[in-house]
């Protein structure tokens, strides 16, 4: 499954000796080729992406209160479909993640490449310490403001509300970032470009408009399909805390996950609107797979209180964070 984002990666791959050579110059490469949005507007084919990721950069600083920086401005025409390639890895009979430290963002639970052979070694490598391991593809990262984040050629084919959910999600990453928190971070991220992109959506079309039913049928799907990621992930956290052998630990998590995707597919058609999450049956599921449910959507409500205190008002809220404000008790 495809992830919006990747908060640091691009501080891991400019901050980690050989490292950098061979996964930033690329990323490097990637600036240098961005071109102003504005070179795209004469041919017509481009100008509603481009008005739109105006639209959507206008939103997000003047209505949601985010920092307004250059990001988004520039555009780099590229060969794939999407950026990167992130590996991460857990231990193998817990959900205790493989963490990996860099200077400026600290310790975080994945790392990324731009060169699929690169990614591959990296899980070798962490196979060898009996991990299990996972390689995703990425949309999009933000740097920090360390550089200018681009847009790519593929996130023309985007809707409305996919565009939205990415930039507003990457702009809260300039906007509010604690050092070393990747679950905060990414679970904060995440709940802003969801609920910002949903009332860009409802301004810019109405909850009546065939764009906001297309959004909630989307979300509802994604909904389902992370809560029953998260609720296997409760089933193995169990078995996980069994006093039996590893061993036996080992086998229970496999016959749970094959239990749980053979549900998954007898309960398909009851559970899904569309067709978009039948991988899962003959998904090769681990414990770095599902870690990365935990990690983006964790069963941690502090940050759905701190938004009740702010009165469920998407402004007030990121206000709140920007101004360091993240105790959910007042």
């Amino acid at each position: 499954m495809r992830y919006a984002s990747i908060s640091v990666m691009a501080m891991s791959l400019l901050f980690s000796s050989c490292y950098t050579l061979k996964q930033g110059f690329t990323f490097l490469g990637y600036l240098r080729r961005a071109v102003p949005l504005e070179k795209l507007i004469p041919d017509k084919s481009n100008l509603r992406f481009v008005e739109q990721v105006a639209s959507i950069r206008s939103f997000a600083v003047n209505e949601l209160g985010l920092k307004d920086t250059k990001n988004y401005t520039r555009y780099v025409e590229i060969d794939r479909d999407y950026l990167a390639l992130v590996v991460s890895a857990c231990a193998k009979d817990s959900f205790s993640p493989y963490m990996w430290r860099f200077p400026i963002v600290g310790a975080v639970p994945y790392k990324g490449f731009f060169a699929e052979r690169d990614a591959k070694i990296e899980v070798e490598k962490l196979k060898r310490k009996d991990l299990d391991t996972l390689i995703r593809r990425v949309d999009a990262f933000s740097t920090l403001g360390w550089f200018q984040d681009p847009l790519y050629s593929y996130m023309k084919d985007y809707p409305a509300h996919r565009l939205a959910d990415l930039i507003i999600h990457e702009s809260l990453h300039a906007t509010v970032y604690l050092k070393g928190e990747s679950q905060f971070n990414e679970e904060l991220a995440e709940f802003v470009g969801k609920e910002g992109s949903r009332l860009y959506i409802e301004r810019l079309f109405g909850v009546n408009s065939p764009e906001y039913q297309e959004m909630m049928d989307a979300r509802s799907d994604n909904e389902t399909f992370i809560r029953f990621v998260l609720e296997l992930a409760g089933e193995l956290t169990a078995v996980y805390a069994e006093d039996v052998s590893i061993a036996e630990k080992l086998v229970r998590k496999e016959k749970t996950i094959k239990a749980a995707q053979k549900r998954f597919s007898e309960n398909y058609s009851t559970m899904f609107k569309s067709e978009g999450y039948r991988f899962f049956t003959d998904l090769h599921v681990n414990n770095a797979y599902l870690a990365l449910f935990r990690l983006y959507y964790g069963e941690d409500s502090s940050i759905k209180n701190l938004f009740e205190k702010s009165g469920e008002d998407l402004p007030s809220f990121i206000a709140r964070m920007k101004q360091g404000n993240f105790s959910d008790v007042d």
